[in-house]
């Protein structure tokens, strides 16, 4: 799976994963202050944090330099961190830079430093592993639904890449991110972008598209939410990316951004169609 459902809440194993290893990271900090070597105390929490900022910070930056012409357009998105969009590879080598010029510094935050680090890279990997086991990778369902004018559009039936967004009116990440997703559908004709509302019915869908002046092709109706069991899709939005085979390249269950879309379409465009 890709969410954890928490009754009403469903997190992102995105969010959860990077949150459940800094509870692990502090732990073992803690562990050290109250004497965790034989020869004394030693509090490397303050050496972690600054390694978890500058990272965070690098992985970022390092993201919207690698889609910096679509900031440019909007460069306050820059700031909105909810559409997951990090380059770990980048944030990891600088918390490692950090690190070793902390335990550079002050040779007895090494091992307190090294121990609280590995405790959370552990418990991150773990979370990741243990959440993503069963984690649907089934083929793009084979199911025809209606679009707003009734006509019946099949799934399966595209013949090239398909994004398949799941949502609903009432959602504001998906009411946030569907200016994007239409700019994309408008900009990418090699792939089928279809639209799935999750269970209204087509006069509040055709409201809400007439009252934000969107228009969308392929919007399509699942009164039962039968793509969102078939797909293991526990949140909205979801937006799944499968190659023109049906095969499933990537998923995302959050709001996207510009940019997270672009690099999402960047994969799909990787894969062999």
């Amino acid at each position: 799976m890709d969410a954890i459902n928490l009754g009403p809440l469903a997190l992102p194993v995105r969010v959860v994963a990077p949150l459940l290893a800094m509870l692990a990271a502090s732990a073992a900090c803690a562990w050290w202050a109250r004497g965790g070597r034989v020869d004394g105390a030693v509090d490397p929490s303050n050496a972690l944090w600054r390694m978890v900022l500058w990272g965070f910070l690098a992985a970022r930056a390092a993201f919207v330099l690698k889609h910096f012409d679509t900031y440019l357009t909007a460069p306050l998105e820059m700031l909105d961190i909810r559409d997951g969009g990090f380059v770990a590879f980048a944030g990891l080598l600088v918390a490692l830079a950090i690190g070793a010029d902390a335990a550079r510094r002050d040779g007895a935050l090494r091992r307190p430093l090294a121990t609280s680090m590995l405790a959370g890279v552990v418990v991150w990997a773990g979370a990741t592993v243990a959440f993503g086991v069963g984690a649907s990778q089934a083929p793009l369902p084979d199911l025809a639904l209606r679009r707003l004018d009734g006509s019946v559009l099949a799934l399966r039936a595209a013949g090239k890449p398909v994004v398949v967004n799941l949502w609903a009116t009432w959602c504001p990440p998906c009411r946030r991110e569907m200016p994007a997703l239409g700019a994309a559908q408008a900009a990418n004709p090699g792939v089928a972008f279809v639209f799935v509302n999750q269970g209204e019915d087509a006069a509040v869908v055709r409201r809400y598209l007439d009252d934000e002046g969107l228009a969308l092709k392929d919007v399509v109706l699942d009164p039962a939410r039968t793509v969102a069991r078939a797909t293991q899709a526990v949140g909205y939005p979801t937006t799944l990316f499968y190659d023109a085979q049906g095969r499933l390249v990537a998923r995302h269950m959050g709001e996207l951004s510009r940019a997270q879309l672009n690099e999402k379409l960047g994969e799909q465009r990787g894969a062999r169609f």
